[in-house]
């Protein structure tokens, strides 16, 4: 009896320190070495001033004519509340989320002055599972382009060019669809407008 509780703390012991200690701090220590950036949250820095503006991997609530929206949020009472990661969970029967949508059509031509022919893209006007999708459709960043450029007193062709930087292909050339990330963006349009600024 004795003999065998012994073997069942040793056990115990010797697994709680190969897997809840050396085991943690091996794969901590690879994660560091090799894929430092992604390890400590893919934090992005704006280059002019080394300020930490969030992770390319958290979407977040961008309003301002002068910088790309993000997809829409249901994470979270005022949504992009990464506590509480969630989508609406409406079903697409939902009257509620029928209304939803149509509003946020209206708002978003209203607000990127497309016309009622242009189709809006479903990622523009719907909030993804989690709530915190950093990225959009290429097709809706497009349409915001000429919102930005007209904000920021640049041409279209300007933030077109950072778009298309910061778009990120299919994996393999195959799996999802391109899409870009609005946080790269919009510090990329940041930097730009903070060296116009200084040479004037």
């Amino acid at each position: 009896m004795i003999s065998s509780i012994r073997s069942a703390f040793l056990l115990m012991l010797v697994m709680t320190l190969l897997l809840g200690g050396l085991y943690p701090f091996i794969t901590f220590l690879l994660g560091q070495i090799v894929f430092p950036h992604e390890a400590n949250g893919s934090l992005l820095s704006i280059p002019v001033s080394q300020v930490t503006v969030g992770s390319s991997l958290i979407g977040q609530n961008f309003q301002s004519a002068k910088y790309m929206h993000p997809r829409p949020s249901a994470a979270g009472k005022d949504g992009y509340d990464a506590i509480h990661s969630e989508g609406s969970n409406l079903c697409v029967s939902s009257k509620k989320l029928i209304s939803r949508t149509k509003e946020a059509i209206s708002v978003y031509r209203s607000i990127n002055g497309v016309d009622n022919n242009t189709y809006i893209p479903l990622d523009a006007v719907t909030a993804s599972a989690s709530g915190l999708d950093p990225h959009i459709s290429v097709e809706n960043a497009l349409l915001q382009i000429p919102r930005i450029a007209k904000a920021r007193g640049v041409t279209e062709n300007h933030v077109l060019a950072i778009v298309q930087k910061h778009t990120q292909r299919p994996a393999l050339e195959l799996f999802g669809e391109a899409r870009v990330n609005v946080l790269l963006v919009n510090c990329a349009l940041d930097d730009y407008y903070i060296e116009k600024k200084n040479e004037n």
